[in-house]
């Protein structure tokens, strides 16, 4: 544990002071969110915070190549492709935040780093569905490309309001770590030291340094820089781990076991899934493209309900972690456990969020702090 400690310290650190950084080069280049009738802000704030994040990940990839228990998981050159295919979406993400690219230009750039992970071995080699299940190796690296695609534009889609995407991503690194981190001891022999908890270590790490800078009021957003970077890592950390344990192993519970292994890793990223989702659903029913902006995201419903930018941001951190520790707790906790555990954190978030706008007074808007 305290290599992975090192590691979200030696992210954190690095992320914190490349990030303002970033913003001075974001100024020196223009590279400003410009302000739409759907955004909360009402000022122009520069962006390109996502390449700080992505010199942090760098940072927390070099180290751990000098751990003595962590250079086990470069063994196989995964990490490495990680590391490449981070750096290609951050690019593309950069140049956007600069110069608006077309979407299929960045769709380009995404499937072109998700070819490079699964190149390097970073893809789905089964699929947990009760007994292990093995497809064709096509298909099984379709949905890997598929997954790498929907995680960094369900991160964009989410990354509405100050913190609110580094603070979800956070949330669902730490769920993903310790998940991560718990079935390595199911390995035979037991091992800890794996991809996918390194990855979600360094995430962690990236999102805690840059959440000083982002969040309310903002002084750099991550752009699409950092949404996509931070999609692609958590969409790697989760197909690291999908499928490399035995279900039986986790739970003692015939049903648990078949269902868990492959809904746990969704259900901790359910949040910004939800919100990619059901815009979808909401633009293709209006007659729109899928990609066609709206104000109609879940931060934008909690502002319309009556909370304030910081109060709204903070009940969406809440609904991720009752939603992704829950998930987690289902498969090393008894299920009545856990599920009463579940039950009243949503029961909790849920009143918070119905009775707040009626006993107190939103917060105001961002303002420009220059």
């Amino acid at each position: 544990m305290k290599e992975y400690l090192f590691v979200v310290m030696v992210a954190a650190i690095v992320t914190y002071a490349a990030t303002p950084l970033m913003r001075s080069l974001a100024v020196r280049f223009k590279a400003y969110t410009p302000v739409r009738d759907r955004d909360v802000h009402r000022v122009p704030i520069p962006r390109l915070g996502g390449v700080g994040m992505f010199f942090g990940f760098g940072s927390a990839v070099l180290v751990a190549h000098k751990l003595p228990f962590l250079r086990q998981v470069f063994d196989g050159g995964e990490l490495w492709g990680v590391l490449v295919g981070a750096g290609l979406v951050c690019l593309v993400g950069a140049i956007d935040d600069v110069r608006e690219l077309g979407a299929l230009t960045k769709l380009a750039g995404q499937l072109l780093a998700a070819g490079v992970m699964a190149f390097e071995g970073v893809q789905l080699f089964s699929l947990p569905l009760g007994e292990t299940t093995v497809l064709p190796a096509p298909i099984l690296v379709g949905l890997t490309v598929l997954a790498v695609v929907f995680s960094t534009n369900a991160v964009n889609f989410v990354d509405g309001l100050d913190g609110l995407a580094a603070g979800v991503v956070g949330i669902s690194a730490v769920s993903f770590f310790l998940y991560a981190y718990l079935v390595g001891q199911h390995y035979n022999p037991a091992n800890v030291f794996t991809s996918a908890a390194f990855i979600s270590a360094a995430i962690v790490g990236c999102c805690a340094g840059f959440l000083p800078h982002n969040f309310y009021p903002a002084r750099i957003f991550m752009g699409d820089s950092g949404a996509l970077l931070l999609g692609l890592l958590l969409a790697a950390a989760m197909i690291s781990v999908t499928g490399t344990v035995s279900s039986a192993d986790l739970t003692a519970s015939p049903v648990a076991a078949t269902i868990l292994p492959l809904v746990v890793p969704i259900a901790i990223f359910l949040l910004p899934v939800a919100d990619l989702l059901l815009a979808v659903v909401r633009r293709t029913r209006a007659g729109r493209r899928p990609w066609q902006p709206d104000a109609q995201h879940l931060h934008h419903r909690m502002l319309q309900m009556g909370h304030g930018h910081r109060r709204a941001v903070l009940l969406l951190w809440s609904w991720a972690a009752v939603i992704a520790l829950g998930s987690v707790s289902f498969v090393f906790l008894r299920p009545l456990v856990a599920g009463l555990g579940a039950l009243a954190g949503v029961v909790v978030v849920g009143l918070l969020t119905a009775l707040l706008p009626r006993v107190t007074v939103a917060s105001h808007r961002p303002v420009d702090i220059g």
